[in-house]
């Protein structure tokens, strides 16, 4: 069997890098002592999988992890013990059982939603960006150039924005996640601030979850 686990990257670790967070994970496993599967060969390490890297400085209130094991656990049981053995900052929330053979996090990632709140202390630009969002959603095209590791090339956002509204005072904004297509939240601000006609604002971003193709939690397949 292996496990789904849901877990929390507080805003205290949003600065941990996505291979500190793998090492972090992998001790808190060791620690735990649960019967986690490990890798084969010289240097044996503890297999895991992250659904999608989250950007560093952004955190993520529902991250997804796989972890296979080699023995049977209640998801209970997993809980307690990871409870017990992640570092502060890490939070456990859910743990579903699949079977081996079910399809991976990563490979059913389509979309990602991420909330946008003002800044302590930011003034205006917040608020320019919410009156900015009927023109911003207006348009059919929103050329920007994306930075790949083989250089840069011009790209559309549109595409990748499904949904941008305002609820409970923050920007909420489900955007494209998957190989086909992939929609960054930093360059969303930047947009957005650009059909504002004002500087990027101070914003904190956060990611709430993470999405299947028919748009429903990753987590409950």
């Amino acid at each position: 069997m292996k496990m789904l686990f849901v877990f929390e990257k507080s805003r205290a670790l949003r600065f941990i890098g996505h291979l500190d967070l793998q090492r972090t994970m992998q001790r808190a496993l060791r620690r735990s002592g649960l019967p986690a599967s490990y890798s084969q060969g010289f240097n044996p390490h503890i297999i895991l999988s992250f659904a999608a890297p989250l950007s560093v400085g952004i955190p993520g209130e529902r991250e997804i992890a796989e972890i296979p094991l080699a023995l049977p656990v209640s998801p209970a049981d997993f809980m307690h013990r990871m409870e017990k053995a992640l570092p502060k900052g890490l939070v456990a929330v859910e743990a579903i059982p699949l079977p081996d053979d079910a399809p991976a996090a990563m490979a059913r990632v389509f979309a990602a939603q991420y909330a946008f709140s003002k800044r302590e202390g930011e003034e205006g630009g917040f608020d320019a960006l919410v009156a900015a969002l009927p023109a911003f959603l207006a348009r059919e095209s929103i050329p920007y150039i994306r930075k790949t590791k083989s250089g840069e090339r011009p790209d559309d956002l549109r595409p990748g924005i499904f949904n941008l509204l305002v609820k409970n005072g923050e920007l909420v904004a489900t955007l494209a996640l998957n190989q086909q297509l992939t929609a960054k939240p930093d360059q969303l601000l930047i947009s957005l601030a650009q059909t504002a006609g004002i500087p990027v604002p101070g914003c904190d971003i956060r990611r709430l979850q993470l999405l299947d193709d028919h748009f429903a939690p990753l987590e409950k397949p």
